[in-house]
């Protein structure tokens, strides 16, 4: 294991509740971007947060690759669609993003081991 996912998750959600205090009007906004972002519309929940993953590893963002691959999880999301996913965050990102997709694999298999119905 390269990271405990979980841990990162849960220190990085204590310290952006220190920003949410430090910063509240712009934390609101930024709240209110993601309700409306991450609404089921045209496209359900779990192929939003599949996104988000593809465009976390892209970004090289390992807070993003922990909460979404959570989120993913979460959502009923299985180990192909995380394939998938990882292999388009690739074909846009090249190399790099073969690092972070390995990473948001780890990521994403961590949580589906803890989620009530495990995603195969």
């Amino acid at each position: 294991m390269i990271k405990d996912w979980n841990e990162l998750a849960n220190g990085l959600t204590a310290l952006v509740a220190q920003v949410r205090q430090g910063a509240p009007e712009a934390m609101k906004g930024f709240g209110a971007l993601a309700r409306g972002a991450t609404q089921p519309g045209a496209l359900d929940a779990k192929t939003k947060e599949l996104m988000a993953l593809a465009i976390g590893i892209a970004v090289r963002c390992d807070g993003c690759l922990a909460f979404h691959a959570k989120a993913v999880a979460a959502q009923g999301g299985s180990r192909a669609e995380v394939m998938e996913t990882i292999a388009m965050a690739v074909y846009m990102g090249g190399g790099p993003s073969l690092m972070y997709g390995a990473m948001a694999l780890e990521a994403f298999d961590q949580f589906a081991a803890k989620a009530p119905t495990a995603a195969a």
